[in-house]
């Protein structure tokens, strides 16, 4: 569908847990985690009934994520539905990349093809400091066995934290230089506990990269997102930027989230949406949802606000609430 400024709105974040098998720094606090308890999530069928009518006015492509989404026990029942939904075309997953390795039949067999694996380094002794006691070679087991199945499309997402991981610049480009997947630089996001650490911008990225490699800009579209693709003369895999901060792409935002206990999100910063869960379980029937749905995305936000100094209406949630 169309949004009121014209942004075709075809792309939808399905988080469907906030819970999380590591503990990243700059996602969650190392202890006294509150999560949602099981009756505040979405039900199975409450997502079904969701993802039916977001297909019916034009969300073609889903994204599952969490939290990790992988650590939902019913996980494989969900996906099943939401490849059942004739609307959807395409399914992708956003993962920390340990738990994959249960899951590549279940993922192969219901449309799954692009899988993203959150990797802010290559070192492991530092991943088990960023993620609080995940272990790296089990994740790079996984993406070795995701390119082995010849899942269509594996990208790498990398949030650089200054003076933690930004001297992996290089080691992230030559790792796609050498293995057929798409490495990803994000600027971290000043949400939850991402305020407690310094943002590298790509611009800076850039540079750095620049100084060993030439970067040769792909004009094709990859993908639902915003990144922006090069490709150096050695790449097996291509090196995307994607920059909420420094480049705002709010005028090209092709998307929608949807919290694990049901709030639609317009936009990642602002907290303004629509608490689907409270209209479902108070017997609202499926048309009058539809409008509903309909109405909150033609008013979608115009743009964020992380760059200027306003509190009013931005979400105080953290990351795993929202589904990143």
């Amino acid at each position: 569908m169309i949004d009121k400024i014209g942004r075709e709105i075809e792309y939808l974040r399905l988080s469907i847990t906030d819970r999380c098998n590591l503990r990243c720094q700059y996602c969650m606090s190392e202890r006294n985690m509150n999560f949602l308890p099981r009756e505040e999530l979405l039900t199975f069928e409450e997502i079904k009934r969701t993802v039916k009518i977001l297909g019916k006015i034009g969300i073609k492509k889903i994204r599952l994520t969490g939290g990790e989404p992988l650590v939902r026990k019913n996980f494989t029942d969900i996906l099943k539905n939401i490849s059942s939904v004739e609307e959807i075309e395409e399914i992708s997953l956003t993962t920390n990349g340990l738990l994959l390795g249960e899951h590549f039949e279940s993922l192969m067999k219901n449309r799954l093809k692009k899988i993203n694996i959150s990797l802010d380094t290559l070192n492991p002794v530092l991943y088990k400091e960023i993620t609080r006691g995940g272990s790296l070679e089990k994740v790079l087991e996984n993406i070795f066995k995701a390119i082995e199945l010849g899942v269509e499309r594996i990208k790498l997402n990398i949030v650089l934290i200054k003076e933690k991981n930004d001297n992996e610049i290089m080691d992230f480009v030559k790792f796609s230089e050498t293995y057929p997947v798409d490495i990803r630089f994000i600027e971290l996001m000043p949400i939850g506990e991402g305020k407690n650490f310094v943002s590298v911008s790509n611009d800076e990225v850039i540079k750095i990269i620049q100084k060993e490699r030439e970067l040769f800009p792909i004009n094709e579209k990859i993908g639902s997102g915003p990144a922006k693709y090069f490709k150096s003369s050695f790449s097996k895999g291509n090196i995307g930027f994607i920059t909420p901060l420094s480049h705002s792409f709010c005028d090209k935002c092709n998307r929608i989230r949807l919290t694990p206990d049901g709030f639609l999100k317009l936009c990642l910063h602002w907290n303004k949406g629509i608490n689907l869960k409270r209209i479902m379980r108070s017997g609202t029937t499926d048309e009058e949802l539809e409008k509903i749905i309909f109405n909150a995305i033609y008013n979608k936000p115009e743009h964020h606000s992380m760059d200027e100094d306003i509190k009013e209406n931005i979400d105080k949630r953290k990351m795993n609430q929202i589904g990143g």
